[in-house]
């Protein structure tokens, strides 16, 4: 014999199941009329610089796939936190999306004690767009050839060896920390407020060693002003081939392998469909050979994922960039 619902459950269950299916129902509505104006895409760093770039393009592209105007806005400041939490705050209605780096859409929420967002809570991944491998970067009076050569250097001068860096929390500051660790080198960390003037003491001799894209280190480079010894990454960039990886080079620390990336998100609560959309969209684009030149050209890896792809591996990443920031005692306020 089977026991009677009570009528106020049955009430209240086939409340529940009317109201959800009425918000299904809303956000397929939306979803099919997305976009219904221009798409604000944020980059929370200033115009001119390889995010910038990556953004303008896929933002051309995307404007004319589907058929709206899509507006590159620079929200700078704060270390891309102001323009980061400005999008992930923004109507949850697809148009107005996140174009940033993984510093900013990641590991952020390890380094400072007060984050106006949530990374994890407050962001709608759609792409993971491409990897951004670093160049292990030296000065050529330093007397090593790869990293190997490098790393024994370090150990055989505790103390004495110094790496520079583009700021505090930066990946040239985690990186240098956790090698100096990792050797009980106790290297010294020079922090600069950007790569530029990071890269000329290193050309000056300033320091011995840094971590730097390839962008702003190609010229000194290819100059002769700086030796490349290895790339970081679980693969060679077309734009430096001869250059080979820390892994291939023996040394398969995690650090070394993972990279920072350009993503983009849109605010938590923007319609799946919608960010399955624009996931499909922005995957199309990024296999198209102008776009993707354009971007190996600046030293990244073009990935295009899709947002299951790129929650994974968002979820693979977190725990190693914590441990990461948690070895350089590295803090923001």
């Amino acid at each position: 014999m089977t026991t009677p619902i009570p009528r106020r459950t049955l009430v209240t269950a086939l409340a529940a199941a009317t109201a959800l299916a009425t918000l299904g129902h809303a956000g397929t509505a939306m979803a099919q009329s997305w976009p219904s104006k221009p798409i604000k895409l944020i980059v929370p760093y200033a115009a001119g610089g390889a995010t910038d770039i990556t953004a303008r393009a896929i933002g051309e592209k995307l404007s004319a796939r589907l058929g709206q105007s899509v507006l590159v806005d620079n929200r700078g400041g704060a270390g891309g936190v102001t323009g980061t939490d400005a999008a992930l705050k923004s109507p949850a209605d697809g148009h107005t999306l996140l174009l940033s780096l993984g510093t900013t859409m990641l590991i952020n929420q390890y380094l400072y004690e007060k984050l106006p967002y949530n990374p994890q809570k407050d962001q709608a991944l759609i792409t993971q767009i491409a990897l951004a491998p670093v160049v292990l970067l030296v000065n050529p009076q330093l007397q090593v050839s790869n990293a190997p050569e490098l790393l024994a250097y370090i150990e055989k001068n505790k103390n004495k060896v110094a790496y520079g860096s583009w700021g505090m929390g930066s990946y040239s500051h985690l990186a240098g920390a956790w090698l100096s660790d990792k050797l009980k080198a106790e290297m010294n960390h020079v922090p600069y407020k950007g790569e530029a003037p990071m890269l000329q003491d290193l050309v000056g001799g300033q320091f011995q060693m840094a971590f730097a894209s390839l962008q702003s280190a190609r010229p000194y480079i290819d100059s002769g002003k700086l030796k490349a010894l290895a790339v970081t990454g679980g693969q060679r960039m077309d734009a430096l081939p001869k250059v080979s990886t820390m892994a291939e080079q023996g040394i398969k620390d995690e650090v070394f392998q993972v990279t920072g990336w350009l993503g983009m998100s849109a605010p938590a609560k923007t319609p799946p469909e919608v960010v399955a959309r624009l996931g499909t969209e922005v995957q199309a684009i990024l296999a198209l050979p102008d776009v993707r030149d354009r971007i190996l050209q600046m030293g990244f890896i073009p990935v295009g994922s899709s947002p299951e792809q790129f929650n994974a591996q968002f979820k693979k990443d977190a725990p190693v960039w914590e441990r990461v920031v948690k070895v350089s005692g590295a803090t923001l306020e």
